[in-house]
């Protein structure tokens, strides 16, 4: 009985480590003491130097209620975190639209997956505020798994593709 007792305290204190956060990252990602970095116990992100997918943004500028296509892609990834900031404050800034498997945490400019499969692509909407206008910036972190993540990235500006 007592073996029992401590084996079922044992796999409730690992089965979050096992598996993550399959809904996405809690809202607490937005106030952890290091922004955009999981609070994944015994892990720390990758190497800069070893990213291998794009993250991108259509624009780094915006205008009220301007839309802003930001994406990710490249190798199967199982999870994601994004914020939207001004660039100059580093103030969270505008929302990103709930379309697709992702969670929004309008709280702090923030999105997430809303499911654990495996994606090779992303592309989210995010919404610039109804009223100025300026420049932002979108951080995030990319997870291949639970040890094997990417943080404090910053999405590059490219220029939307013509389509013909």
């Amino acid at each position: 009985m007592i073996a029992e007792v401590a084996v079922g305290a044992l796999l409730s204190i690992l089965s979050p480590v096992a598996l993550g956060f399959p809904d996405g990252a809690p809202i607490e990602a937005c106030i952890l003491p290091h922004a955009n970095s999981p609070n994944h116990a015994g892990t720390k992100p990758m190497p800069h130097q070893t990213e291998h997918h794009q993250f991108t943004a259509s624009s780094g500028t915006y205008t009220p209620g301007e839309l802003i296509e930001v994406t990710i892609s490249g190798p199967p990834f199982k999870g994601f975190f994004v914020q939207a900031q001004d660039s100059h404050t580093g103030d969270w800034l505008g929302e990103f639209l709930e379309e697709g498997p992702v969670k929004t945490h309008p709280e702090c400019s923030a999105i997430t997956h809303a499911d654990k499969a495996r994606k090779k692509h992303i592309r989210l909407t995010w919404r610039a505020p109804r009223s100025g206008s300026g420049s932002v910036k979108f951080t995030g972190t990319v997870l291949e798994r639970y040890d094997k993540y990417w943080s404090d990235m910053v999405a590059q500006v490219v220029s939307p593709r013509r389509r013909f």
